[in-house]
């Protein structure tokens, strides 16, 4: 492990594919900062938690097109298909990366810049401000209670709090904590399913990949959607990666109207044109049955199986509830956060702080990328193109002060 300094310029928390782009770009833009930053992330490893997540599942494919990724240079992915002959592991419609694929360029990128050794294998407990007039700081307090000064900080961390539906906390049987799990704890490589009926609560990509998987491994599914089931190739329309959609998203300067510009552009869960396909086919072997405009309201553990209470009256049992319930993003609910909204106040709307157009905290020197940047990046904050958006805003602040500054003012003017 790199030894921890008193004092860094640049402290980055999160190793997942945004604190990657972020660091690509500036390099990019100035090679100078070698050496004046250092990453944090408990794993110690580059897109640790990222790759887990997609193997837990067993995605095959990202839903991005090839031109979405960490690099700079937006052909650099194609590049490397090339130069590796792997062209079979881009998917239709549009080059959709296979995910080991995309693993595999994340980790050349990394190992061609030397990027391994900036990370250092422990999480970020609190970030502390050290207000001053001239130096502002802040203390970093590590998980084994090191601390770091830091002259600017990046909270990458892509964290999301997980959508638990109020069903849940009214269960007051106990129950074996495997039969009902979020689906960001679910490890499918773990499991053994023959002969099982599991129930899954969502619409979204991942409530599909979790079917498809399930019945691979001799389930039986019964897919649960309070909505209809929604078609779309991407989370959001392609319009909102540029001017077509943001120029009017940005020209709004009601806070509270952009949030509901962001959910109705994300318009809750989607599957791929692919994925309804194959769940159609599954429902015509029997292997699935799909219920659309159906919300759970009540369900009962019976020692060894659930009873599932439908809000039309009807009922279901099944041995396991799986939520692909989603995560929702609200900074109040963010630990390490609670130092900086005491010392430097900001708007806070529906949980999403109000930060100035370089993705600053208004105030000090703490960048914010990833779903918690909603305000000023746009529906696909949290995805790997909101990552190079929010590249676009931050690099220049980081390598331009005077930037900062203009961009500030700017700011505090709009507001």
């Amino acid at each position: 492990m790199t030894a921890i300094p008193a004092k860094i310029d640049l402290a980055l928390i999160g190793a997942g594919p945004h604190a990657l782009t972020l660091i690509t770009h500036l390099l990019q833009k100035r090679q100078t900062i070698w050496g004046k930053f250092l990453i944090f992330d408990s794993s110690g490893k580059w897109m640790s938690r990222w790759e887990h997540q997609f193997a837990a599942l067993e995605i095959p494919h990202l839903r991005s097109p090839a031109v979405h990724h960490p690099d700079p240079n937006p052909f650099a992915l194609r590049k490397f298909v090339e130069s590796q002959h792997r062209s079979q592991e881009l998917f239709s419609p549009y080059d959709l990366p296979g995910t080991q694929l995309f693993r595999d360029f994340c980790q050349d990128m990394i190992r061609v810049r030397q990027l391994h050794e900036q990370v250092i294998p422990l999480a970020v407990r609190s970030i502390e401000p050290l207000p001053h007039r001239f130096h502002p700081r802040f203390r970093l307090v590590l998980q084994d209670g090191q601390t770091i000064i830091a002259r600017r900080v990046v909270l990458a961390t892509g964290n999301g709090e997980l959508q638990i539906p109020n069903w849940v906390n009214e269960i007051h049987s106990a129950y074996p904590q495997d039969r009902l799990c979020h689906s960001q704890t679910i490890d499918l490589r773990k499991l053994q399913l023959k002969g099982e009926r599991v129930l899954i609560v969502g619409g979204g990509l991942t409530s599909g990949h979790l079917a498809v998987s399930a019945i691979s491994r001799g389930a039986k599914v019964h897919l649960m959607l309070r909505r209809n089931l929604s078609e779309k190739l991407f989370d959001a329309e392609p319009g909102w990666l540029g001017p077509k959609y943001l120029k009017g998203f940005f020209a709004q300067s009601d806070w509270e109207q952009r949030v509901v510009m962001i959910q109705q552009a994300r318009n809750g869960g989607s599957m791929t044109p692919a994925m309804v396909t194959q769940l159609r086919q599954q429902v015509h072997r029997s292997n699935l049955r799909i219920d659309e405009n159906c919300q759970v309201v009540k369900a009962q553990w019976l020692g060894n199986h659930w009873h599932v209470e439908c809000q039309d009256g009807t009922h279901t049992e099944c041995d396991r509830i799986w939520l692909s319930t989603g995560t929702k993003f609200d900074v109040l609910g963010e630990p390490i956060l609670k130092d900086i909204l005491e010392v430097y106040p900001t708007t806070i709307v529906k949980g999403l702080p109000v930060l100035d157009t370089c993705l600053r905290w208004p105030g000090c020197e703490l960048f914010i990328m990833g779903g918690l940047a909603a305000l000023q990046v746009g529906p696909t904050a949290r995805n790997l193109s909101g990552a190079r958006m929010a590249c676009e805003k931050i690099v220049p602040a980081i390598v331009k002060p005077s930037v900062a500054l203009s961009h500030a003012i700017a700011g505090i003017q709009a507001s």
